[in-house]
Protein backbone atom coordinates (compact mmCIF):
# COMPACT_ATOMS: atom_id res chain seq x y z
CA UNK A 1 0.00 0.00 0.00
CA UNK A 2 2.86 2.35 0.64
CA UNK A 3 4.31 2.03 -2.43
CA UNK A 4 1.21 2.69 -4.50
CA UNK A 5 1.24 6.11 -2.25
CA UNK A 6 3.97 6.59 -3.14
CA UNK A 7 3.62 5.85 -6.92
CA UNK A 8 0.39 7.80 -7.17
CA UNK A 9 2.76 11.01 -5.49
CA UNK A 10 5.65 10.82 -7.54
CA UNK A 11 2.94 10.37 -10.60
CA UNK A 12 0.70 13.68 -10.07
CA UNK A 13 4.76 15.12 -9.00
CA UNK A 14 5.61 14.13 -12.24
CA UNK A 15 2.73 15.57 -13.99
CA UNK A 16 2.88 18.89 -12.46
CA UNK A 17 6.44 19.15 -13.65
CA UNK A 18 5.52 18.39 -17.32
CA UNK A 19 2.80 20.94 -17.39
CA UNK A 20 5.57 23.64 -15.88
CA UNK A 21 7.61 22.70 -18.51
CA UNK A 22 4.91 23.12 -21.07
CA UNK A 23 4.12 26.11 -19.83
CA UNK A 24 7.71 27.59 -20.03
CA UNK A 25 7.90 25.98 -23.38
CA UNK A 26 4.88 27.66 -24.64
CA UNK A 27 5.66 30.88 -23.42
CA UNK A 28 9.29 30.93 -25.23
CA UNK A 29 7.62 30.02 -28.68
CA UNK A 30 5.11 32.95 -27.64
CA UNK A 31 7.81 35.55 -27.31
CA UNK A 32 9.22 34.31 -30.63
CA UNK A 33 6.85 35.08 -32.97
CA UNK A 34 5.88 38.16 -30.82
CA UNK A 35 9.58 39.34 -31.70
CA UNK A 36 9.12 37.90 -35.58
CA UNK A 37 5.93 39.78 -35.66
CA UNK A 38 7.49 43.07 -34.27
CA UNK A 39 10.63 42.81 -36.48
CA UNK A 40 8.41 41.92 -39.75
CA UNK A 41 6.23 45.06 -38.60
CA UNK A 42 9.09 47.47 -38.39
CA UNK A 43 10.97 46.49 -41.77
CA UNK A 44 7.74 46.60 -43.56
CA UNK A 45 7.16 50.58 -42.05
CA UNK A 46 10.76 51.37 -42.81
CA UNK A 47 10.25 50.56 -46.61
CA UNK A 48 7.72 53.38 -46.89
CA UNK A 49 9.54 55.92 -48.54
CA UNK A 50 8.11 59.56 -49.57
CA UNK A 51 7.71 59.68 -53.09
CA UNK A 52 8.24 63.56 -53.62
CA UNK A 53 11.03 63.51 -51.09
CA UNK A 54 12.45 60.28 -53.06
CA UNK A 55 11.83 62.01 -56.46
CA UNK A 56 14.23 65.27 -55.30
CA UNK A 57 16.91 62.75 -54.27
CA UNK A 58 15.76 62.27 -50.59
CA UNK A 59 15.04 58.86 -48.92
CA UNK A 60 12.81 59.16 -46.70
CA UNK A 61 10.22 57.48 -44.87
CA UNK A 62 6.60 58.53 -45.50
CA UNK A 63 5.48 58.81 -41.76
CA UNK A 64 1.60 58.04 -42.15
CA UNK A 65 2.03 55.13 -44.44
CA UNK A 66 4.60 53.65 -41.90
CA UNK A 67 2.62 53.88 -39.10
CA UNK A 68 -0.69 52.12 -41.02
CA UNK A 69 1.68 49.61 -42.36
CA UNK A 70 3.50 48.67 -39.18
CA UNK A 71 -0.18 48.28 -37.71
CA UNK A 72 -1.13 46.04 -40.57
CA UNK A 73 1.89 44.02 -40.51
CA UNK A 74 1.63 43.63 -37.06
CA UNK A 75 -2.09 42.35 -36.59
CA UNK A 76 -1.08 39.82 -39.51
CA UNK A 77 1.90 38.17 -37.86
CA UNK A 78 0.32 37.96 -34.24
CA UNK A 79 -3.51 37.62 -36.14
CA UNK A 80 -5.86 40.38 -34.32
CA UNK A 81 -8.81 41.81 -35.46
CA UNK A 82 -9.31 45.37 -36.56
CA UNK A 83 -9.70 46.60 -33.07
CA UNK A 84 -6.21 44.73 -32.31
CA UNK A 85 -8.23 42.17 -30.40
CA UNK A 86 -6.55 38.37 -30.70
CA UNK A 87 -8.99 35.86 -32.96
CA UNK A 88 -8.60 31.87 -32.84
CA UNK A 89 -4.93 31.36 -33.48
CA UNK A 90 -3.58 34.40 -32.22
CA UNK A 91 -0.30 33.56 -29.57
CA UNK A 92 -1.83 36.12 -27.85
CA UNK A 93 -5.30 36.34 -25.28
CA UNK A 94 -5.28 40.16 -24.91
CA UNK A 95 -4.49 42.94 -26.60
CA UNK A 96 -0.65 44.36 -27.82
CA UNK A 97 0.22 47.32 -26.31
CA UNK A 98 1.92 49.61 -28.39
CA UNK A 99 4.15 51.67 -26.34
CA UNK A 100 6.56 53.19 -28.91
CA UNK A 101 6.27 53.96 -32.13
CA UNK A 102 8.70 56.50 -33.68
CA UNK A 103 10.02 57.36 -36.71
CA UNK A 104 13.54 58.76 -37.31
CA UNK A 105 13.39 60.71 -40.48
CA UNK A 106 15.70 62.03 -43.08
CA UNK A 107 16.15 65.66 -41.38
CA UNK A 108 18.30 63.69 -39.17
CA UNK A 109 22.17 63.54 -39.36
CA UNK A 110 23.25 60.01 -39.77
CA UNK A 111 24.93 58.04 -38.63
CA UNK A 112 22.04 58.77 -35.47
CA UNK A 113 22.03 57.57 -32.33
CA UNK A 114 18.68 57.00 -31.13
CA UNK A 115 18.30 56.60 -27.19
CA UNK A 116 15.32 56.02 -25.31
CA UNK A 117 16.34 55.61 -21.38
CA UNK A 118 12.70 54.77 -20.37
CA UNK A 119 12.97 51.58 -22.92
CA UNK A 120 16.04 50.85 -22.37
CA UNK A 121 17.09 51.47 -26.31
CA UNK A 122 20.64 52.59 -27.49
CA UNK A 123 20.96 52.18 -31.40
CA UNK A 124 22.61 53.92 -33.94
CA UNK A 125 20.89 53.76 -37.78
CA UNK A 126 22.42 54.50 -40.26
CA UNK A 127 19.86 55.99 -42.38
CA UNK A 128 15.70 56.45 -41.65
CA UNK A 129 14.53 54.29 -39.70
CA UNK A 130 11.70 53.08 -37.66
CA UNK A 131 11.55 52.09 -33.79
CA UNK A 132 8.72 50.17 -32.06
CA UNK A 133 8.50 48.59 -28.86
CA UNK A 134 5.09 46.46 -27.93
CA UNK A 135 4.46 44.96 -24.20
CA UNK A 136 2.35 41.93 -24.42
CA UNK A 137 1.18 39.20 -21.27
CA UNK A 138 1.97 35.92 -22.03
CA UNK A 139 -1.79 33.81 -21.95
CA UNK A 140 -0.38 30.94 -19.89
CA UNK A 141 -1.41 27.26 -20.05
CA UNK A 142 -1.71 26.29 -16.28
CA UNK A 143 -1.15 28.39 -13.23
CA UNK A 144 2.14 26.75 -11.91
CA UNK A 145 3.71 30.34 -13.31
CA UNK A 146 3.27 33.96 -12.69
CA UNK A 147 1.62 35.69 -15.47
CA UNK A 148 4.67 36.89 -17.84
CA UNK A 149 4.69 40.51 -19.24
CA UNK A 150 7.21 41.18 -22.31
CA UNK A 151 8.29 44.49 -23.85
CA UNK A 152 9.47 43.44 -27.44
CA UNK A 153 11.28 46.38 -28.91
CA UNK A 154 12.01 46.08 -32.87
CA UNK A 155 14.25 48.42 -34.79
CA UNK A 156 14.67 48.55 -39.10
CA UNK A 157 15.88 50.78 -41.25
CA UNK A 158 16.55 52.42 -44.63
CA UNK A 159 20.15 51.96 -45.45
CA UNK A 160 22.15 54.15 -47.02
CA UNK A 161 23.60 55.01 -50.43
CA UNK A 162 26.59 52.78 -51.13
Amino acid sequence: MDKLLLFVLLAVLHVRLMALQLDEERAMHALFELKHAVNRAVHAAAQQTDPALLARGIRAIDEEKAEARFIDYLRANLRLDGTGRPMPGSPLREPAELVLFDIVNADRTFPYRYRNEQHGLDVTLHGPGVVAVIRAEYPRTYRFIVPIRWTVKGVAELLPDG
